[in-house]
């Protein structure tokens, strides 16, 4: 049983690395896509639109993360 679930668990943490490397980048990439910051506008000014919209873009980002490496 710990044969099968050995490489299992390791692959699940290279899947998992890749996927929060990805998600990094793609949020670096919209953050230098759209005019100011995004963090000073979230947290300085608190903008709660904009974290809003930001939570749904993560969220996006997640999913299609997710179905793209399964």
């Amino acid at each position: 049983m710990t044969e099968e679930l050995l490489p299992n668990i390791l692959l699940s943490l290279i899947y998992s690395g890749l996927g929060i490397m990805i998600f990094i980048l793609a949020f670096v990439i919209i953050d230098k896509m759209t005019p100011g910051s995004l963090w000073k506008e979230i947290i300085e000014d608190h903008n709660t639109a904009l974290g809003v919209m930001m939570a749904g873009v993560s969220i996006a980002i997640s999913i299609v993360i997710a179905a793209s490496i399964f």
